[in-house]
């Protein structure tokens, strides 16, 4: 029980953190980066794929108010991008398993290069997994937008670059294609810095733990 409401506040946090982010970038700095589903990934890679959806989910909750219904169905992105994190957790589970790198290391590997190579096999693992989020999430948030499209005129995207495609290509591809080139930069930085506060998290509760 104390497990489930743990991983609840978690997901709440991360959830929360996750609007925090996306407003300091998008609202205040001005750049054309989401960076909303950091912490939909670190609760993935955390608590499991349950707790990352519900993460995603709540993340764009504030869409019903703000921006009506149509743009909630976005928070099937941040949805998706906890579900593509658990199919790699499932396909790679050394490079992204967190208690290894929790551990004392000295005890997990016998020699520096041994360390050097799985940090590298992460590494690898980690731009495989932004490229996937990139390419899923372009296409899906491009079919979303095009949806709107249908009841009312589609917001404005500060993460799509609209001018670089020639205008008279289909909304659909233009709705993906422009996505891509800045998801490609949110992704990385979204990937790793998840994976970085993952490993935080699971060295902190070690020490909770003990």
């Amino acid at each position: 029980m104390r497990k489930i409401i743990g991983s609840f506040i978690f997901c709440i946090a991360g959830a929360l953190l996750n609007m925090f982010v996306y407003w300091i970038f998008i609202t205040i700095m001005g750049l054309p980066l989401y960076l909303d589903t950091i912490f939909t990934i670190t609760v993935t890679l955390v608590c499991g794929p349950l707790w990352g959806v519900l993460t995603g989910a709540l993340t764009n909750a504030h869409s019903f108010t703000v921006y009506g219904w149509e743009y909630y169905l976005f928070a099937l992105c941040n949805i998706a991008a906890a579900l593509i994190t658990w199919f790699f957790i499932k396909l790679f589970p050394l490079e992204l398993n967190l208690n290894m790198y929790a551990a004392n290391t000295k005890s997990v590997y016998q020699s520096g290069s041994r360390r050097l190579s799985a940090w590298m096999d992460s590494f690898i693992v980690l731009t495989l997994l932004s490229f996937a989020l990139c390419l899923v999430i372009s296409i899906l948030g491009g079919c979303i937008s095009v949806f709107i499209g249908f009841f009312k005129a589609p917001a404005v995207n500060p993460a799509a670059v609209q001018t670089m495609f020639h205008h008279n290509i289909h909304m659909l591809p233009n709705e993906i294609l422009s996505r891509i080139p800045i998801n490609i930069i949110d992704r990385l930085i979204s990937a790793f810095a998840a994976f970085g506060v993952a490993l935080a998290v699971r060295g902190l509760m070690k020490k909770i733990h003990r």
